[in-house]
């Protein structure tokens, strides 16, 4: 039985640095023997369907294949349908009320641990929040990512040690939903 899956690569196609053509990702997943292969905007999000299998054994095999390729490290989360579809559900903050830019999850590669940010003030930040979630961070930056001084605080390795962190803005969060839909 096959599934599809999302694979959200993480710092690809940012400011001229690991450039990953769409075309040759797209050549490289169907050789790795995925079906369905498809990506979707130039910053790293592929689809595919293959036997269901293991997402970081998936996310492994896929960061391999890169490196050999292209020859740089590439970080890779693999995620399903379901778990894409209800971290959508559970987003905390009003999604439908607020401009897609001004809302964003990161996925991260493990849940992340409560305790590392319980001494992270948000009253300086606000009116920006954010919320931990099933494996990722919710956060509501009213002026967007770029201009976020939360979004930068919660990217630091302190937070982020030890798990892969990539972010997408409320768009294509609800189309990784979409295009993971059977």
């Amino acid at each position: 039985m096959t599934k599809t899956y999302a694979a959200l690569l993480r710092g690809i196609n940012v400011g001229g640095r690991a450039k990953v053509p769409m075309a040759e990702l797209r050549t490289l997943l169907t050789g790795l023997g995925y079906g369905e292969v498809r990506t979707h905007l130039q910053s790293g999000n592929a689809f595919f369907t293959a036997v269901k299998g293991d997402e970081q054994a998936l996310a492994a095999k896929i960061s391999a294949a890169i490196e050999q390729h292209f020859g740089f490290p590439v970080d890779c989360l693999v995620r399903d349908h379901t778990y894409l579809r209800n971290v959508a559900d559970a987003c905390p903050f009003p999604a439908a009320d607020l401009e897609p830019k001004q809302l964003h999850v990161t996925y991260l590669s493990r849940q992340p641990d409560p305790e590392r940010y319980a001494g992270l003030d948000q009253a300086p930040f606000l009116p920006e929040e954010f919320r931990l979630g099933d494996r990722c961070v919710y956060l509501y930056a009213p002026d967007g990512l770029g201009r976020s001084k939360l979004g930068e605080t919660l990217s630091r390795p302190k937070l982020t040690k030890g798990m892969i962190a990539t972010t997408r803005n409320w768009n294509t969060v609800t189309k990784l939903v979409e295009l993971t839909h059977g």
